[in-house]
């Protein structure tokens, strides 16, 4: 397996939470999630480094949490409480490409890398 596997998207009411889970295929120096509303660009959700640093997108700061497990090659992503400007169709990203690093921090933007999962996706309503 190379390119990353997500499961756990699904439709839930406003305030509800859901939990994320993606399995990658390779141990990769950067790791996050993404997201894509209809007629948006892809965006970046959360990212964690190697050094298991966390970074977060503005608008789920204090609402999402990323977690890894890095034995079992598993990334997950909390998300509580859901807003519905949260639905979008949610990836799960693995490998930073270094031409894309932002200093020596992990790329925050969909060229920077190099496995995409399917998406899966999630619902919020009002």
């Amino acid at each position: 397996q190379v390119h990353p596997v997500e499961s756990g998207g699904g439709s839930v009411q406003a305030g509800g939470s859901l939990t994320l889970s993606c399995e990658y295929g390779e141990s990769a120096n950067c790791r996050g999630w993404f997201r894509q509303a209809p007629g948006k660009e892809r965006e970046g959700v959360a990212l964690i480094e190697a050094d298991a640093t966390m970074t977060y997108a503005d608008s789920v700061k204090g609402r999402f949490t990323i977690s890894q497990d890095k034995a079992k090659r598993t990334l997950s992503l909390t998300m509580n409480p859901l807003k519905p400007e949260d639905t979008a169709t949610y990836y799960c990203a693995a490998g930073g490409r270094r031409s894309f690093y932002v200093g020596t921090r992990c790329p925050t933007a969909d060229p920077g890398y190099y496995y995409w999962g399917q998406g899966t996706q999630v619902t919020v309503s009002s």
